[in-house]
């Protein structure tokens, strides 16, 4: 079963991940990787961290001649700005009674964490729940996505909106070419130029003033087969799993599939994605100028709308996997507007203030595309399992050209 684990603080020397049963065989892309961890560097309100760092993949194990082996991967991000926090994040060097922070930001971590396990400085959680840890999360995700270019699976993501400015509708078509151009193009990953400007203005304000601004996000996958997930057990459902690793994210605070919440307010039979058959085969055999019958009776199947955003009854149903989630300002302030107390005295403070983003929904998009493709890689592998890439290609193609 495909897993990882990751380990590291913000200011430490670096992160370590391992991808345990991974299959042997898949030719690595570094450049793809790398690009991922710039693109979850990149965007507009982004802070002075940015600047210093540079992330780059450093593959130690499970990887030998630009292909995986079937061992665990191993890999490391080195923190560059460990240089300006050795002294604070030694492992052996006692910790000054000055430097210990003892009042929680509300909205993060560091209050339960500091309860939870009986410490004495917050550092010493805010360094592990930093969203810094999401550089691991960002490569994991594009390795999953190498794996999946194999069988015609492709991910895209998308910001739909920063604070009060909703710049599209979450049934956009992110693999539209101009759509797709648009959002590589742009710093705030947005689909349209034209809201831009609005929102850079948004976000500068709330630079002058030391606040932050959440936003809405969009993920989306194609090309995923009929019947990925289950119905069987709670565990085992697909929309489950993504919704678990999406809201395992820093500061996502929501997720929906499909229309998600809006379809508490739709009538039966305005939500549900009527079922057709025999145009899309029609577009396949000319697409491949095959034969009707040697087209796979699966891919004959297909919707008109996709509110259901590509899942039914915790399955992929073959129309593209639609996912939207909400990430709340970060909750480090520039300015001490928030009430807090000190841990260890019970005395009414103003949270502490810490290097920080004015906004990080850009680069949020891609932790959450990776976090889509994971959960896809995931059930892909469960369904065509196999040791090497090439039994799952035959696996899978017995499954689709049944």
């Amino acid at each position: 079963m495909l897993r990882f684990l990751t380990a590291g603080e913000s200011h430490g020397k670096g992160l370590v991940t391992i991808i345990d049963n991974f299959p042997s065989g898949v030719k690595i892309d570094e450049d793809f990787i790398n690009e991922k961890l710039r693109l979850r560097q990149s965007g507009y309100g982004r802070g002075a961290r940015q600047k210093i760092e540079t992330d780059k993949i450093e593959f130690l194990s499970g990887v030998r001649g630009g292909l995986t082996t079937g061992s665990p991967i191993s890999f490391f991000i080195k923190n560059k700005d460990y240089e300006n926090w050795r002294e604070r994040m030694d492992a052996f060097k006692p910790v000054a009674e000055e430097s210990k922070i003892h009042t929680p930001r509300p909205g993060h971590a560091d209050f339960a964490g500091s309860i939870k396990f009986g410490l004495d400085d917050i550092r010493n959680v805010l360094e592990r729940s930093s969203a810094r840890e999401t550089a691991s999360r960002v490569a994991v995700g594009a390795i999953c996505q190498i794996l999946l270019k194999n069988f015609g699976i492709e991910f895209a993501s998308v910001v739909l909106g920063i604070g009060e400015i909703k710049v599209s509708e979450a049934d956009i078509n992110l693999f539209d070419e101009t759509i797709s151009r648009n959002i590589e193009t742009s710093e705030l990953r947005m689909p349209y130029r034209e809201p831009e400007e609005k929102v850079k203005a948004l976000i500068d304000k709330m630079k002058a003033e030391g606040d932050t601004v959440g936003g809405l996000i969009t993920a989306q996958v194609k090309g995923v087969p009929v019947g990925i997930g289950s119905f069987t057990q709670w565990d085992e459902k697909l929309d489950a799993h993504i919704a678990m690793s999406v809201m395992s994210i820093q500061a996502i605070k929501s997720v929906e599939i499909g229309v998600g919440v809006k379809s508490a307010f739709l009538k039966g039979s305005e939500c549900h994605d009527s079922i057709y058959y025999g145009k899309k085969q029609e577009k396949v055999k000319q697409e491949k100028g095959t034969d009707l019958k040697s087209v796979p009776f699966s891919s004959a199947f297909h919707r008109k709308t996709d509110n259901a955003g590509g899942i039914e009854g915790g399955m992929s149903n073959g129309e593209v996997i639609n996912i939207t989630c909400a990430m709340k300002p970060i909750p480090t302030l520039m300015k001490p507007y928030l009430d807090t107390v000190d841990l260890n005295t019970g005395e009414a403070k103003k949270a502490f203030l810490e290097r920080s983003d004015v906004c990080a929904v850009p680069a949020a998009s891609i932790v959450v595309e990776s976090a889509l493709a994971f959960s896809i890689c995931y059930f892909f592998l469960k369904k065509f399992g196999g040791d090497s890439l090439s039994e799952i290609g035959r696996n899978y193609e017995g499954y689709v050209n049944k």
